[in-house]
C-alpha cells in the first residue's frame, strides 16, 4: 500500500479523527504526542481507542502515534490496543535501534506485532538512521525536520538548507534497510503552491511520502506524487524495452539504460497506479 500522504489527526478530538478517515490521505494517524496537551492525554487514549472500535477495519491505513518509549509509549498501547489494533504504530524520538525493539516488545507483549514507522527527528536519530531502519520491525523511516532543528540550534529557512543534509541522509537509510522513506510536514498548510513544490522537492530526493497536518494538505500531495503523462510513458517505454531485451543491455530515446533507471521507472508506474504484472 502506498504511503504517499500521512495525515496527523489530533487524539483528543474524536469528530477530527473521524472526519480524517473522509480525506484521500494512504494513512491516517491518530496523534497521542504532540497534538495532545499532557494533561489531556489519559482521555485522548480514550477517545482514540472509542473511534478505533467504531472505524477498523478501515479502507486505509490507520496508525497511532504514541509517547516515547519511556515517557508514555506503555500507558498509550495498553489502551489503544485493548480492541481492534490499528494496522501500525509511529515512534516519536526515536533516537536509536533499542526505541524500536523496546516498542516492538511491548507491541508483542500486548498482541499486536504491528510494523513501526519510526519518525527520526534529533542529532542522535539522524545519525543512527541506518540501524533504526535495520531493525526487523521498522517498515518506514520518517524525517522530523521541526525538532532536529531545534535539537541542533538552527533557524528553520524557506530553504531548508539548515536541515539538507539530514533530510538527504534519512533517504539512504531507508533505502539502504528496504524501507519507506516519509519526508517532514509543510506548516503552512494555507500554502498550496509551496507545499507542492516542497513536495515535488522530496519526490526528487527519494521519498516515498510526505507528513499533513491538514487534510486541505493530501489532495496537494497525492497530487504532486502523481507522475505525468510524459513521465509514464517513458516508464513505460523502459519496461517495455527492458522486456524485449531479456536481460541485456538496451537503448530507450537514444539513452542506454542501467538497472537504475530501470528502478526509477518501476517508481513510476507504482506512483501512476500501473500494475504491469
Amino acid at each position: 500500500m502506498p504511503r504517499r500522504s500521512v495525515l496527523f489527526s489530533p487524539g483528543d478530538d474524536a469528530a477530527k479523527l473521524r472526519k480524517a478517515l473522509d480525506s484521500d490521505a494512504d494513512v491516517v494517524v491518530y496523534d497521542l504526542e504532540d497534538a495532545v496537551a499532557p494533561g489531556a492525554k489519559p482521555a485522548a487514549r480514550r477517545t482514540v481507542r472509542e473511534v478505533l472500535d467504531d472505524v477498523l477495519p478501515a479502507d486505509r491505513e490507520v496508525c497511532v502515534r504514541v509517547n516515547p518509549v519511556g515517557s508514555g509509549a506503555g500507558a498509550d498501547l495498553d489502551v489503544v490496543l485493548d480492541g481492534p489494533s490499528p494496522d501500525s504504530v509511529m515512534l516519536p524520538k526515536t533516537s536509536a535501534a533499542a526505541d524500536v525493539r523496546k516498542l516492538r516488545s511491548m507491541l508483542r507483549a500486548r498482541g499486536a506485532d504491528r510494523p513501526v514507522l519510526a519518525l527520526v527527528e534529533s542529532a542522535a536519530g539522524v545519525l543512527r538512521a541506518e540501524e533504526i531502519a535495520a531493525v526487523d520491525a521498522t517498515d518506514a523511516l520518517v524525517f522530523g525536520a521541526e525538532d532536529l532543528a531545534g535539537d541542533i540550534g538552527a533557524t528553520r529557512t524557506p530553504t531548508g538548507s539548515e536541515v539538507s543534509h539530514a533530510r538527504q541522509h534519512v533517504v539512504l537509510a531507508a533505502r539502504a534497510a528496504g524501507v519507506s522513506p516519509i519526508d517532514t510536514p509543510y506548516l503552512d498548510f494555507s500554502d498550496a503552491d509551496g507545499l507542492r513544490d516542497e513536495t515535488r522537492t522530496a519526490i526528487g530526493l527519494g521519498y516515498d511520502g510526505k507528513l499533513a497536518i491538514h487534510p486541505a494538505q493530501v489532495p496537494v500531495i497525492n497530487g504532486a506524487f502523481a507522475p505525468d503523462a510524459d513521465e509514464v510513458a517513458w516508464a513505460e517505454r523502459v519496461l517495455d524495452a527492458r522486456d524485449e531485451a531479456d536481460g541485456g543491455v538496451f537503448v530507450v530515446d537514444g539513452e542506454m539504460v542501467d538497472a537504475p533507471l530501470v528502478t526509477q521507472a518501476e517508481r513510476i508506474l507504482a506512483r501512476a497506479g500501473v500494475d504491469r504484472e
